[in-house]
């Protein structure tokens, strides 16, 4: 037993005695009990006796007597919080005994003290006595459970871990007074689920909540526990843990979490694939054992091909739903030139494996790959067949020589030919044979060829069961022939009707053909009489020259015939004219004639016109 006031104690017959001769004492005493089972409160009024300046009230009891030293008829009177002020009411004082009541119950974890202060006056309000502090404290009962933070914590530990790692830490609280016992906590397992291998795999400590592995490394195997989590009831109690305290419960799930301790396996020795010369794609898939966790770096598969594919004809990638190996041909394969392959496989982790475990033979694999026939197309050598022919040569001209030959060379098989493709209709080609002759006139000018070569396409087609086809290009460069006639630009020229002697325009030669067969180009005056004397033509490079007018003309539009003549071999001529507005020109503006050109001076006698279209007639 304690006593709140050091001069009392309670003796062995359990009475509350004065050690010594006391001239005052508390007003309230207070005593408390405490065995291993339980811990009590009880509270003693003393009446009798004066009391000190300030009184402090232990709350157990529902009210309290207070004197005053005073003689006179007197009234109390009690202010503060808990009285007048907030929580009003829950302290009461008898204005004539002086009596102290509590009107409801008081919780010491919303307040653990209150602070009054108490007066006495006169029925007339005359001030007689105080004010004296009045102090109550309340006292902590244990009515407050510990409380987790979280209902349900969640903790990871690595398979094979040493005894005493630390998996996760469960705290609690509790609202009770943190100087008594009724708020400090011990912590305790109370069910493991499943318990199995151990029902005691995990320990925690009792003060400070941490979670720690008992269970021994070798046992702690995530591939063969009977689960990969575990779930632990939680129990805090208060009261130090003692059996009479308030307890707490939550639930750790604990996850064993998985590390790269197995290689995976190949669940067959050997794999067999069919696969047709020529094609590509998925040939087989290559199935593995992993015990370690799933959907980890430590499970999914990394695959790769030894030996037996110089040339990279497959690949392997990893099917990430089953962890199966996918081999593919990525280069088509040719049974004329293996029936058989032999590729070796090998299986590894994305995660390294850990020191003391490594790859053992059944991480590696053979692959038997056999490639079936079929009939394939005929090849052509060179595609493109390239060509230079000159453009209008004869019709039935050679031109080329197709070249297609038939891979299935374990096969005699023939091989025929035909035009798939000939834009300009231009071309034949010897079905046995296959040679390219023309059908109608090369024209290098024509809208079907681009940069001087044309192209067409051939089919050959063999007579295996069932047929197989190859196709060939065929580009003919097309060299130049002089069979374009140049002109010239621009075809109209303006000058004022007094000027003389003076430029009219500087025209230039234009041509279809390519040099050698264009320019330099010959400029000069039609063939009509006394053209010299009003129109002179001069050179000014080997593409352009400049017309000048030697005298004036009145108002009209002429039309002046040019010759123009190339350097093709032979060469050709063109008659032209160009357009000539004579204009009355003032303040910088031009009136011509909208009128039909004047021809009377410049026509061109029609024995000449018909000489030269005849001599050009015959030249093409």
């Amino acid at each position: 037993f304690g006593v709140s006031d050091p001069g009392f104690h309670v003796d062995g017959d359990l009475n509350l005695v004065p050690l010594r001769d006391l001239l005052h004492s508390e007003p309230v005493l207070f005593i408390r009990g405490l065995s291993a089972h339980a811990d009590d409160l009880a509270q003693v009024d003393i009446i009798g006796t004066p009391g000190r300046s300030a009184a402090t009230l232990g709350v157990s009891r529902t009210s309290v007597l207070l004197k005053s030293s005073g003689s006179r008829e007197q009234i109390f009177r009690m202010t503060g919080p808990g009285a007048d002020q907030d929580p009003k009411g829950l302290f009461t004082i008898d204005m004539n005994s002086g009596t102290v009541s509590v009107s409801r119950s008081v919780d010491r974890e919303a307040s653990d003290s209150y602070q009054l202060e108490v007066s006495t006056t006169d029925y007339s309000g005359n001030l007689i006595e105080g004010p004296q502090v009045f102090r109550i404290k309340v006292i902590d009962q244990n009515d407050n459970r510990p409380i987790f933070k979280e209902p349900r914590y969640t903790g990871e530990v690595l398979e094979g871990s040493p005894t005493g790692t630390t998996v996760m830490t469960m705290t609690a609280f509790d609202a009770d007074d943190p100087n008594t016992d009724n708020a400090v906590l011990r912590y305790n397992i109370v069910k493991q689920s499943p318990d199995k291998p151990s029902p005691n795999m995990f320990y925690i400590d009792a003060e400070r909540g941490d979670i720690v592995t008992v269970i021994a490394p070798t046992l702690l195997d995530r591939e063969t526990l009977p689960t990969t989590t575990y779930e632990l009831e939680i129990v805090a109690k208060d009261m130090a843990g003692s059996e009479v305290g308030l307890t707490g419960t939550a639930t750790a799930t604990i996850t064993i979490t998985d590390k790269n301790d197995h290689a995976p396996e190949f669940t067959h020795p050997l794999f067999e694939a069919h696969v047709y010369e020529g094609s590509t794609g998925v040939v087989v898939n290559l199935t593995v054992d992993d015990r370690d966790d799933p959907a980890t770096a430590a499970w999914r598969a990394m695959y790769s091909i030894i030996s037996g594919d110089p040339i990279q004809s497959f690949e392997i990638q990893t099917n990430p739903d089953n962890n199966e190996g996918m081999l593919s041909v990525v280069k088509p394969l040719n049974y004329e030139a293996s029936e058989f392959l032999s590729l070796l496989i090998r299986v590894e982790n994305e995660d390294p494996l850990v020191p003391d475990v490594g790859y053992g033979p059944s991480s590696t694999a053979t692959v038997h790959v056999r490639v079936e026939d079929i009939n394939e197309g005929p090849v052509f050598f060179p595609d493109p067949l390239i060509v230079t022919r000159m453009e209008n040569i004869p019709v039935g001209s050679f031109v080329a020589s197709l070249n297609a030959t038939d891979p299935d060379i374990l096969e005699k098989q023939s091989i025929r030919y035909a035009v798939l493709q000939d834009p300009a209709g231009w071309l034949s080609v010897n079905p046995v044979r296959g040679t390219v002759n023309t059908s109608a006139s090369l024209d290098r000018e024509s809208p079907y060829v681009y940069d001087n070569k044309y192209t067409a396409v051939f089919i050959a087609t063999d007579n295996g069961t069932p047929p197989a086809t190859g196709t060939g290009t065929l580009i003919i460069h097309l060299e130049d022939y002089n069979d374009n006639a140049p002109y010239v630009l621009p075809s109209v020229a303006r000058v004022c009707e007094d000027a003389y002697d003076v430029t009219v325009a500087v025209v230039g030669g234009w041509d279809k053909d390519l040099p050698p067969n264009a320019a330099p180009f010959k400029i000069e005056l039609g063939k009509q009489p006394d053209l010299d004397k009003t129109w002179k033509v001069t050179r000014v490079n080997s593409t352009h020259s400049q017309i000048m007018l030697l005298r004036s003309l009145k108002k009209d539009n002429y039309q002046l015939p040019l010759l123009i003549t190339d350097s093709g071999v032979p060469p050709l001529s063109n008659n032209t004219e160009v357009k000539v507005q004579v204009c009355i020109c003032n303040k910088n503006r031009m009136h011509c004639s909208s009128a039909h050109s004047h021809h009377a001076r410049f026509l061109v006698p029609l024995a000449t016109l018909l000489l030269t279209l005849l001599c050009k007639y015959h030249r093409n």
